[in-house]
Formats: structure tokens, C-alpha cells, sequence
């Protein structure tokens, strides 16, 4: 089994990129993102009490995303493991995530950490409001925030990765084949 970290700032390609590797390496993609918006979608009292804190573009709590990977990993059979698309977002996170694997007799394979610029993560979210609809994509200044706290709150995540010996940084600038690839020979690193 291989649990891998898909890391990077808003817009690098973190999502794009995860469901192309869980495709290609057998890994069930995990993004806290995508299921907090399935819970605001559905209505639930968890999406209803995320609304505002995601619409200023904030952190959920950390209890809340942990239970909700937790019930994902144990719900989950026949996969080669799993990528976390996005998470952790904070050094408590980190060290959360990893004693949840721990206990699941599991652990932290690789962290690929994708650098892109903040004008090109800036043009790129702006393009991807056009098609996903995301109001928090198209608003600079809630994009600005997400950077921000991106770089304050979740940069300090590669150095608890470098530490471990799993972090590698990878250029997240290119076409989305040439960067596939380069995420592709670090995970075949490993294998």
C-alpha cells in the first residue's frame, strides 16, 4: 500500500493531477475540498457550518476533515492505497493524519509537493471560475486569502515532510502531460 500527498498552493494542479495518478497507480483520491463541497451541496449540518468559514476561503477544523478521511480510508477496499489531494494543511494536520495511519498500520509514503508562481496560480484560477463556476475562484481578493493562508498556515507542512524523508518538490509549471510525468519518475522512485 502507498498513501501519497498531493501538495501544492490553490490552483497548482493538485486536483487535476491526483485524479490522473489514483487512475494510473490504483489509489483511491481523497480531496477534504471536494467532500466538505458535497456536504455544502447536500445540505447536510456539517455543510451548512462550513459555509462561511469556506466562503472567506479559511481552514475547516482539524477533527472534523480527520474523522472524515478516517470513515473514507475504512470504508475503502481494493484500492493500492490512497493520495490526499490538498492534505494536510497545517503541521497539526500532518501529525494528525499520520497517527490516524499509524493506527491503521499505515503510513506517509510521499509527499509531491508541485511549485508554480503566485501570477500563475493567479491566472489559473481565474480560468478555472470560467468553467468549474466557483465564486471563490474568480474574486482576487478571496484567491489573495487563500494564497495567504496557504503560504502562513500550510507551507510549514514540507518541512514536517522533508523531515520524515518523504517530501519532493516538483515543478508544477508545463503542460499537464509534462507534469504528470514528473510526478509520475518520483512516484516510480519509490515503488
Amino acid at each position: 500500500m502507498i498513501n501519497i500527498l498531493m501538495f501544492g498552493p490553490p490552483g497548482s494542479g493538485k486536483g487535476t493531477q491526483s485524479v490522473t495518478l489514483a487512475g494510473k497507480y490504483n489509489l483511491l483520491h481523497l480531496s477534504t475540498g471536494d467532500m466538505l463541497r458535497a456536504e455544502l451541496a447536500a445540505g447536510t449540518p456539517l455543510g451548512k457550518k462550513m459555509e462561511a468559514i469556506m466562503a472567506a476561503g479559511e481552514l475547516v477544523p482539524d477533527d472534523v476533515v480527520i474523522a472524515m478521511i478516517a470513515q473514507k480510508i475504512d470504508a475503502t477496499t481494493g484500492k493500492a492505497g490512497f493520495i490526499f489531494d490538498g492534505f494536510p494543511r497545517t503541521v497539526e494536520q500532518a501529525e494528525a493524519l499520520q497517527k490516524m495511519l499509524e493506527e491503521r498500520g499505515m503510513k506517509i509514503d510521499l509527499m509531491l509537493v508541485l511549485e508554480v508562481n503566485d501570477t500563475e496560480l493567479m491566472d489559473r484560477m481565474k480560468k478555472r471560475a470560467l468553467v468549474s463556476g466557483r465564486a471563490d475562484d474568480a474574486d482576487e481578493a478571496i484567491i489573495n486569502n487563500r494564497i495567504a493562508v496557504y503560504r502562513a498556515k500550510t507551507e510549514p507542512v514540507i518541512e514536517f515532510g522533508r523531515k520524515a524523508g518523504v517530501s519532493r518538490s516538483v515543478d508544477g509549471v508545463g503542460s499537464i502531460g509534462d507534469i504528470f510525468g514528473r510526478l509520475c519518475a518520483q512516484i516510480e522512485a519509490i515503488l
